[in-house]
């Protein structure tokens, strides 16, 4: 992969060879994947040569980014694909790294020191996916201090984005991708209550299944409620069971019942079989009729994101990154997505020979501890 996604896009033979080696590290069986690791797996004596990297060389991670997309269009796109988007938090100390303060995070589960990562994931309908986007998010506080936004080197120009602003910007990337094919855009309520986001994604023609609060207003028959209220009135035929799509245990069943609030336009509610209370509920749309099991298993695809982020921090060290700037940022995700893709296509479609794609110098990646089984890809 080496060769057909990055070689191209590094001018210089040294940080060409650097690159492939800090790939070679992420895909090694290394317990933490930071600067002085992955220098000591490529035999330097200091990390200086992986930080000139990220923060000084001469590459552009956004053509990177780009070229990996195509990857994924080739290796594993489908017709049926979805866009998932959600973010991911990464624990930090100090408060010099870019976009970093006392936020919450559902990684951790409170608030605490991180930065946020708003990211997109592709999952085709054989459960095979990737990351293929990623954005810094950098919360308001940073644009009251210009000397903090310069130390960590974010972009002049740079305006405050919310999460769901930098969603919409990756969705439309992968809208404009003439090469990426999918059917479905699905995020979690975080996402799915921006009235924003949902109107955006219509006006582009891009069917969607977002999560929304239990407290969704609606207007039924001209009268004004909320999901939960309008789903509590539904008789028991209304429930449908459906599986949507397979967990670690197996088909995932639940109940489901929609109520239809516009053309082509619904509210999906999901509701546990063990727990008659536990219930979930979803804002739908779609350039056309579509089928309850459809959206059914749109809403089901929005979890692949989570298992996409703990293959990716387990195998590849997507959150093991020991960096301040914001190139930097962007550089190590790049390249850690670009790991986690090679062992999410060798799960797809395993080599029937030895090795596997080279780089200039002749091992291939599939070498020296890379895993193409584990997580990745069910």
């Amino acid at each position: 992969m080496f060769s057909q996604v990055l070689a191209p896009f590094f001018g210089r033979r040294e940080p060409r060879l650097r690159a492939r080696s800090y790939l070679l590290g992420l895909l090694s069986g290394l317990e933490r994947k930071n600067g002085w690791s992955l220098a000591e797996f490529a035999g330097d004596t200091t990390p200086d040569g992986m930080q000139r990297l990220l923060n000084h060389a001469r590459w552009n991670a956004d053509t990177v980014r780009d070229a990996l997309r195509a990857q994924t269009a080739e290796r594993i796109g489908s017709p049926g694909g979805v866009l998932v988007v959600d973010d991911t938090g990464f624990e930090k100390k100090g408060r010099r790294s870019a976009g970093v303060q006392r936020q919450y995070t559902g990684t951790a589960g409170k608030i605490t020191n991180c930065q946020i990562g708003v990211f997109c994931s592709y999952v085709n309908p054989d459960q095979q996916r990737v990351l293929v986007d990623r954005e810094l998010y950098v919360p308001e506080s940073w644009f009251a201090e210009a000397d903090r936004l310069v130390e960590a080197g974010i972009p002049q120009g740079t305006a405050f984005a919310t999460k769901p602003e930098l969603a919409w910007r990756m969705i439309e990337r992968a809208a404009d991708d003439p090469l990426l094919t999918f059917a479905w855009v699905t995020a979690d309520e975080a996402y799915g209550d921006n009235t924003r986001l949902r109107e955006r994604c219509k006006s582009r023609g891009l069917s969607h299944v977002m999560a929304v609060a239990c407290d969704h207003p609606l207007v039924l028959a001209g009268v004004k409620t909320r999901a939960d209220a309008a789903f509590a009135a539904l008789d028991a035929q209304a429930w449908q069971r459906y599986s949507c799509g397979p967990g670690a245990k197996g088909q995932r069943f639940y109940d489901w019942a929609w109520i239809g609030v516009g053309e082509h336009e619904w509210v999906l509610a999901r509701r546990s079989i063990s727990d008659p209370a536990d219930l979930a509920f979803y804002r739908c749309w779609a350039m056309g009729p579509v089928a309850l099991p459809e959206l059914v298993r749109v809403a089901g695809a929005r979890w692949s994101v989570e298992e996409v982020f703990q293959a990716a921090k387990n195998e590849v060290g997507l959150d093991h990154y020991q960096v301040r700037k914001h190139i930097a940022w962007y550089r190590h995700m790049t390249l850690a997505m670009v790991a986690h893709a090679y062992l999410a296509f060798l799960a797809a479609d395993p080599p029937t020979g030895q090795g596997g794609p080279v780089g200039e110098e002749g091992d291939g990646l599939a070498t020296q501890g890379a895993r193409p089984g584990g997580t990745i890809a069910a």
